[in-house]
């Protein structure tokens, strides 16, 4: 159990957690659905987006047992009824926050390599920026990933269904299998890709 890389995989976490929920506030605003701003989630305050399990507590658990590095931010509201294009537009909202976090990891790639001062932080910071991406793509609801479900006509009951045993079935797999590994070897490959790229 190494509790220095888990503190550390924790604060990073919850700083990339803040862009990944912003996105999700400001994208669905920019659609037309109020419900992020009434709820005050279009914002860059950390303590905003913080879900004190998803954030803190999981991701430490699951970091210390070795077991991949599981976790989420507080889930922005929205209004699929006020969104343009309703449920395509709950899919936009969706996919913001994953592509939030890839665009953080090309900046922080980026000044990895251009400060090299920075290197070894910043580079972390990008590949945990990556694996976030990543592990937000899995369709399994609550996750992003879950809402392309959503767009097909007629598993929005399957989707309801999954959707109660959700964060138990994220959790058998991340602790059971070797899945958390597989994301982590798949996000620090892109990462590596994206300094190389810079250099």
């Amino acid at each position: 159990m190494n509790w220095e890389r888990a503190g550390l995989e924790v604060i990073i976490f919850w700083m990339l957690t803040t862009p990944h929920e912003f996105a999700h506030a400001w994208v669905a605003t920019k659609l037309g659905d109020d419900t992020p701003s009434l709820e005050g989630r279009v914002t860059l305050n950390p303590l905003a987006h913080v879900d004190w399990i998803g954030t803190v507590l999981l991701p430490a658990i699951t970091s210390l047992m070795g077991a991949g590095f599981l976790g989420w931010g507080r889930a922005v509201n929205t209004n699929p009824l006020k969104l343009r294009w309703h449920r395509e537009g709950l899919l936009m909202v969706a996919m913001a926050g994953p592509a939030s976090n890839v665009v953080f990891a090309l900046l922080l790639t980026a000044l990895a390599v251009v400060v090299p001062a920075t290197r070894e932080l910043a580079g972390y910071a990008a590949y945990i920026s990556i694996y976030l991406a990543l592990f937000n793509l899995v369709p399994v609801p609550p996750l992003d990933g879950s809402k392309i479900w959503l767009v097909v006509p007629g598993l929005e009951r399957v989707y309801d269904e999954v959707g109660r045993f959700g964060f138990i079935a994220l959790i058998l797999v991340f602790s059971g299998t070797g899945f958390g590994t597989w994301l982590s070897n798949a996000a620090f490959s892109i990462t590596s890709s994206f300094v190389s790229f810079f250099r």
